[in-house]
């Protein structure tokens, strides 16, 4: 679980209004905006876009992987990475080069994954079912 300030795309003022609607965890974010119904409820209460938020649910379970902290699931989300579902399908040789290729220009990991690292997600991802019910 980590802070919803920790989760991809989520800007210091979107966390600021996530926050104040009592959404402080990635884990929060996702058993309140999972749902369609959800995500408006949660849209109403803080004026984010619902859109931003099915994003933001889908970046949050990409924490959910075992090995992928927030920086890992940022990585990603950069790489292009943004579902479970866009996880599972890819290849872990061409994700790592995609990765490396990314990072060597915008920086957003001093570490870089390896590729046994890489395939350990992959699998990890092929056994979680994604939390976005609709």
């Amino acid at each position: 679980m980590a802070r919803i300030d920790q989760v991809a795309g989520i800007e210091h003022r979107d966390a600021t209004k996530l926050r104040k609607a009592g959404v402080r965890t990635s884990k929060a974010l996702i058993e309140q905006a999972s749902t369609r119904r959800g995500r408006t409820a949660l849209s109403k209460k803080t004026g984010l876009a619902p859109k931003d938020l099915h994003l933001w649910v889908h970046h949050a379970d990409l924490l959910r992987v075992k090995g992928v902290g927030a920086e890992y699931a940022g990585l990603l989300a950069e790489a292009g990475v943004d579902t479970l579902r866009d996880l599972r399908r890819r290849n872990p040789t061409a994700l790592l080069a995609k990765i490396i290729g990314m990072n060597g220009s915008a920086r957003v990991v001093d570490r870089l994954p390896t590729e046994g690292m890489v395939e350990g997600w992959i699998a990890a991802a092929s056994d979680l079912e994604p939390s976005i019910t609709t």
